[in-house]
């Protein structure tokens, strides 16, 4: 919407980047919050087109009530895509800076790991769709302690919204993957480069629910725009297991040596998600070849695929194993 305001938290992130070039490029003037204003990682984002006119980057703390009004004033919506500990606190702070300057609705990010993981009364099998949250008591027990971080925020902030009557819809993605903006390769595209270059770690098999971050960015601003958009909207089309995800790319790329089949355990295999209720809001995706294509494309562009004398063994990140 040309001349609409609206602020992108994190803006230099994976997601956040490929959201502000896309509003951007709609002729949205935007308001961008970043820890340090002369950050190298953020210089990208001066770089994308119409940002010399209608982009204002802010040096804003999510713990900062202040800083956090400050980017937002001025504002009609906004999109919290910085969920960082103590998450809550820093989610309230954006809430309440949004209230106060009377944006028209909220877009937060969430997960689909506050969906998917084991949650309680949901029956084994059925496909899991938004009235499915995953079950903190047993991420705590197994001391996950990301997908609780996601869950309580997410609560918090449609509760807020509830008890306030700001306009707070969220958006959960899956593992995300597609070309990056930002010059540091992100932890999802890591988890590709493990799987093609292979390392000394164990992985653990489940199905991944997998989405480009360029149709996330798409429904991020699909379900700013449209009114009839409410609650919860997941964001996850494609169903496939680390097993199947390994062969899919020992078949594209022959010249990788790739992970073994030894080096993955523990068949875990939820119930698939379903993104039926973004659909039917008009949204639309790539294919799962296409994003891996594109993934694999870029980060050989980029050279994180090269070996590099003395550097070390290629890790898996943890993250994906404790999800």
């Amino acid at each position: 919407m040309a001349g609409v305001s609206v602020c992108v938290t994190g803006a230099g992130g994976y997601i956040a980047s490929w959201l502000v070039k896309l509003l951007l490029s709609r002729g949205y003037n935007l308001h961008g919050t970043v820890r340090d204003l002369s950050d190298t990682k953020t210089s990208h984002l001066k770089r994308l087109q119409n940002a010399a006119e209608n982009l204002r980057l802010f040096k804003a703390d999510l713990l900062d009530y202040d800083t956090m009004a400050a980017a937002i004033a001025g504002c009609q919506g906004v999109f919290h895509l910085q969920m960082l500990a103590p998450a809550v606190t820093g989610t309230t702070n954006v809430l309440k800076a949004a209230s106060a300057a009377k944006v028209q609705r909220v877009v937060v990010v969430s997960s689909m790991v506050a969906v998917e993981i084991n949650p309680k009364g949901w029956p084994e099998g059925k496909v899991r769709d938004e009235n499915c949250w995953s079950d903190t008591e047993f991420c705590r027990k197994i001391k996950s302690w990301y997908p609780v971080a996601k869950v309580i925020s997410e609560k918090a902030a449609l509760e807020y919204g509830r008890q306030t009557g700001l306009d707070v819809v969220t958006l959960n993605p899956g593992l995300v993957f597609g070309p990056l903006l930002q010059p540091t390769v992100n932890a999802s595209s890591q988890f590709l480069i493990y799987l093609l270059k292979g390392g000394p770690d164990g992985v653990r098999d489940k199905l991944w629910h997998i989405v480009d971050v360029r149709d996330v960015a798409d429904a991020l601003l699909l379900i700013y725009e449209s009114p009839e958009a409410s609650g919860r909207h997941i964001c996850a089309p494609h169903v496939i297991s680390v097993r199947d995800l390994l062969d899919l790319l020992k078949s594209k790329y022959p010249d990788y040596t790739c992970l073994t089949k030894d080096a993955i355990y523990n068949m875990d295999h939820p119930a698939p998600m379903t993104s039926d209720k973004l659909k039917k809001l008009g949204w639309s995706c790539r294919t799962l070849e296409e994003t891996i294509e594109d993934t694999v494309q870029f980060c050989r562009g980029a050279r994180f695929l090269e070996d590099v004398d003395g550097a070390p063994p290629c890790r898996f990140p943890p993250l994906f194993n404790m999800i």
